[in-house]
C-alpha cells in the first residue's frame, strides 16, 4: 500500500509546527524572546506553547509574561491539557500531562 499526501496538508502542517513553541528545561525568559520573535518576525496571528511534565509551570510563566509585560495586546485562545501514556524501555506504562497553549495576537481596529 502506498501513502497518500496532499502537498497543502504539508505546508499547512509545517506552518502550524513553525507558529510552536516547545518548552523544557530552560528558564522561561528564553521561551518569551522565542514567542515574541515568532509574533514580530514572522508575522504570525497565533503562537502555540506546548509542554509535558515538569515543564508544564514554565510554559503557563512563559505565556503570562508575554501577555502581561511585553505584549498586552495577546489574548489567550485557547488552552488544551491531556495525558500522554507511553511505555518505557522496560515495559512499564506512564502518563505524562500535557499542555497547548494557544495565544493570538488582537489586531486593532482603526
Amino acid at each position: 500500500m502506498a501513502e497518500k499526501t496532499t502537498k497543502k496538508s504539508d505546508t499547512e502542517e509545517e506552518k502550524a509546527d513553525e507558529n510552536t513553541i516547545y518548552v523544557g528545561q530552560k528558564p522561561p525568559m528564553s521561551y518569551v524572546l522565542a514567542v515574541i520573535t515568532q509574533f514580530n518576525s514572522n508575522g504570525a496571528n497565533g503562537v502555540i506553547i506546548k509542554a509535558r511534565g515538569r515543564a508544564i509551570s514554565t510554559a503557563v510563566d512563559t505565556a503570562e509574561i508575554v501577555r502581561n509585560r511585553f505584549m498586552t495586546d495577546i489574548k489567550l485562545k485557547d488552552i488544551q491539557i491531556a495525558t500522554e501514556s507511553f511505555t518505557n524501555e522496560e515495559g512499564r506504562s506512564s502518563n505524562v500531562s500535557s499542555i497547548e497553549i494557544s495565544l493570538s495576537i488582537e489586531k486593532k481596529k482603526k
